[in-house]
């Protein structure tokens, strides 16, 4: 049997305020399985909501695949600037999933590009969990993680 879906209403700091499905209140709780935005900023940030509407004023969303934008180019080259000199390029993705499917893909490709086979092992740490997708699964702790 599914486990019963709570409506969230809204979100403020730490706090979600969900709909009380019995009265007109709304039920308070502490976001206990926050992503990795609202668990370091929290819900509601003002700042943080005006520069995303900002940005969603001139464009909600692209694909990183072959197109690029100004704040990326901008953050990319921030990045760059703060790591050795010998690290000249960034990846971007839109997740942590994504971003270890692709490191993946790319560890195996790096092998193949020098002609070594049979370089398919991946290691990955106890209690790790590294995302959703399939490959990111894969790397996850089997005994004791999330998947």
């Amino acid at each position: 049997k599914p486990t019963k879906t709570r409506l969230v209403e809204s979100a403020s700091g730490c706090k979600f305020y969900l709909a009380d499905e019995n009265s007109d209140r709304q039920i308070e709780v502490v976001d206990g399985m926050s992503n990795w935005w609202a668990a370091i900023h929290g819900h509601a940030v003002k700042e943080l909501d005006n520069a995303a509407a900002s940005q969603l004023g001139k464009m909600s969303h692209v694909m990183f695949g072959g197109l690029t934008h100004e704040p990326a180019v901008t953050l990319g080259n921030k990045l760059v600037d703060l790591t050795p000199d010998n690290l000249t390029r960034v990846f971007l993705s839109d997740s942590g999933s994504v971003s270890v499917e692709v490191a993946i893909k790319m560890a195996f490709q790096y092998w193949v590009a020098r002609g070594i086979k049979g370089k398919t092992k991946l290691l990955t740490v106890r209690g790790g969990y590294h995302g959703d997708t399939f490959g990111a699964m894969a790397v996850c702790d089997p005994v004791n993680g999330m998947h």
